[in-house]
């Protein structure tokens, strides 16, 4: 018998080899009908999978983010059979599973695919998910692999063994297709009701722009009908709210083939945009005495090689330019450059906590598929700042921390939020995270205390941290639901050493000093791009980058429009004069789509009285106020960044 111990503390006994399925069987016949996959020991695995030792069972629905990835990685698998049976000879490279359902890159051989095609596909998926065809797992030895491919004549899965051995390959088989798959995955294809496949893109293979481009293929899947029209009607939703879409109506951003994928050009509306959120980031910082300071773009290499994010972080970063024979990088993060400036001068106790800030422009090689608008680009700007500090200070700086995000959140009104900590896997010790495992141990618990003394919300994810330390990744939701990582706050205990970076304590001995490294408004990029789909481009008015357009309603109005118009800009109100020769009622309609806060609309009466008729985005005529009145009210509303 072995012993299987559940989330909420129950231990209960098995017979060796039992699946979870049969586990969930035991506890009721409902819960097994949802049942997609199961937590072994901290690892997903297919819910068939015989479980031969003492273990920790979680049951995985489709109310948990890993059963949901399951099912889209397996509705990936049952696309790829529906491709390979209306598209013979189809070859496929990679299909997981994303944010919201799954995407397969495809080599259709030459062959161009249609919207009409996409509903074909769903067509055969329906009727291919009805026959419950079982995903069955095989191991398999590496040669026969490499056989199985080649006779395929599949240069792409040939490609993928390439890196694996023997006793790390399997085969997923389900219907007629067999994919290598490293899984998990539902247990048939008969969990799978709804689908739609909703896009179709360009890949290159690997992400590499020198190799061939093949047919990404993207979709979602649901449960049930229901779930998907619900869905359905979200999505149409956030395609007006694209921020891309948004971006370029209202000018904010652009991009250029001259200048490079990934790299945004902010137009003069996004640039106002950037200057209010850097003016918010500095006045809290401000207030909370963080120390603001600028760096440069390019370091020796010698810089990363101590930092140590050569090699951990290579690939992320641009090539080295070669100069007198010394490597540059371009910056791909700030901290070992304010690493150096706190090593500047010698420190003691007193002047701990030490805090420094910056909007640093950092660099980082996204590969070319990853890319997407604002929320994926290779250069971006970053609310930065890195926090010095004695262990017995931790607690209240990581608090402070925590709360200036909760700050935020108010600010922009985002009411759904969760922290998720990210720990390291022992297993990855000294390959992908510093092999200090006593130090892991400590730092994470920690982060974890202030977490639930302060009762944030928060959920903890194996795996995921920094290479040198714990971090908290910051989830948050837009007004439409769509999930965003939007910052991170992060706590080092390696740098320091590698730095030599101390202070003096008060026993006048030298102590090294634990790093917090945090980011609340993350990048402007990232977080513009947020701010677009949650306001549907609506600004609030401090954010807007044209807060008034005067509205005169004939010619002979200009005059007084213009007087207007210099009395909101002493005001340091952003405002513009509509002077075209147009119907009133058509430059209130143009206002209202370029989403500009406040009209005043002044004709004959508001000249004579020095008044103007005040009209609201999205609430209409808010009748006359006085020039000065109306200045106030406006005043007020910019000063305490009142959120709409």
């Amino acid at each position: 018998m072995i012993k299987i111990s559940f989330p909420d503390g129950s231990i209960r006994e098995y017979e060796k080899g039992v699946t979870a399925l049969e586990v969930a069987k035991s506890i009721s016949e409902g819960l097994a009908r949802k049942v997609l996959a199961a937590n072994v020991n901290g690892q997903v695995r297919d819910a068939t999978r015989p479980i031969t030792e003492d273990a920790t069972l979680k049951l995985l629905t489709w109310t948990d983010g890993e059963g949901k990835s399951t099912f889209w990685h397996s509705s990936a698998h049952l696309m790829a059979e529906a491709v390979e049976s209306l598209f013979p000879g189809a070859k496929f490279w990679v299909g997981p599973a994303v944010d919201n359902g799954f995407y397969y890159d495809i080599d259709l051989g030459g062959r161009a695919i249609a919207e009409e095609d996409l509903r074909k596909l769903e067509t055969k998926m329906a009727e291919l998910a009805r026959k419950n065809d079982v995903y069955q797992r095989k191991e398999i030895g590496k040669d026969d692999a490499l056989k199985y491919f080649a006779e395929k004549g599949d240069e792409y899965k040939l490609d993928l063994l390439q890196n694996l051995k023997d006793g790390e390959i399997t085969f997923y088989t389900q219907g007629d297709f067999t994919d290598l798959c490293r899984g998990p995955h539902i247990p048939n294809t008969g969990f799978i009701k709804a689908i739609k496949l909703t896009n179709i893109a360009g890949a290159y293979w690997k992400g590499d722009e020198r190799n061939k481009q093949l047919t990404r293929i993207y979709g979602v899947s649901f449960p049930s009908q229901k779930e998907l029209d619900e869905y359905l009607v979200l999505l149409e939703e956030a395609k007006k709210r694209d921020h891309r879409k948004l971006g370029k109506e209202l000018g904010i951003f652009t991009f250029d083939d001259e200048v490079g994928p990934g790299l945004p050009l902010w137009m003069p509306n996004g640039a106002i945009v950037i200057e209010e959120l850097e003016k918010l980031a500095k006045e809290s910082e401000e207030r909370a005495g963080y120390k603001r300071v600028v760096t440069p773009h390019i370091a020796k290499e010698s810089l990363y090689l101590t930092s140590g994010h050569l090699p951990y972080y290579q690939d992320s970063m641009y090539p080295p330019m070669e100069l007198e024979g010394v490597k540059y990088y371009l910056k791909s993060m700030n901290c070992p450059h304010h690493h150096k400036i706190f090593a500047a001068e010698q420190k003691s106790y007193k002047d701990l906590p030490y805090r420094l800030a910056e909007y640093g422009t950092c660099y980082r090689y996204e590969q070319s598929g990853e890319l997407f608008g604002l929320m994926r680009v290779r250069c971006l700007h970053m609310n930065d700042a890195h926090i010095y500090c004695t262990k017995e200070q931790f607690y209240e700086e990581f608090k402070a921390v925590n709360e200036m995000y909760l700050k935020y959140f108010k600010i922009f009104g985002i009411d759904k939020y969760v922290m998720r900590l990210s720990l390291h896997d022992p297993a990855k010790l000294g390959k992908k995270y510093i092999d200090e495992p006593e130090l892991w141990k400590e730092t994470e618990a920690l982060v974890r205390d202030v977490l639930i003394r302060t009762e944030t919300p928060f959920v903890e994810v194996e795996d995921e941290a920094a290479f040198y330390g714990p971090k908290i990744d910051v989830q948050i939701w837009s007004t439409i639901g769509r999930e965003f990582t939007l910052a991170t706050n992060q706590v080092d205990f390696a740098q320091g050493r590698r730095f030599k970076l101390e202070f003096t304590n008060k026993d006048n001995h030298p102590e090294t000093p634990l790093i917090i490294h945090r980011a609340p408004l993350g990048t402007h990029e990232r977080f513009i791009g947020f701010l677009l789909e949650h306001y549907a481009g609506k600004f609030p008015v401090w954010l807007a980058p044209l807060q008034v357009k005067i509205l005169p309603i004939s010619d002979k109005f200009l005059d007084y429009a213009q007087n207007l118009l210099q009395s909101l800009k002493n005001a340091d109100i952003r405002a513009a004069v509509d002077d075209r020769n147009e119907k009133i009622g058509k430059k209130i309609r143009d206002t209202e789509l370029s989403r500009t806060p406040y009209m005043l609309v002044i004709g004959e009466k508001e000249m004579s009285e020095s008044r103007v008729s005040v009209r609201r985005q999205g609430k209409g005529d808010l009748g006359t106020k006085s020039i000065d009145e109306f200045v106030s009210e406006l005043k007020a509303e910019i000063r305490e960044r009142v959120s709409e």
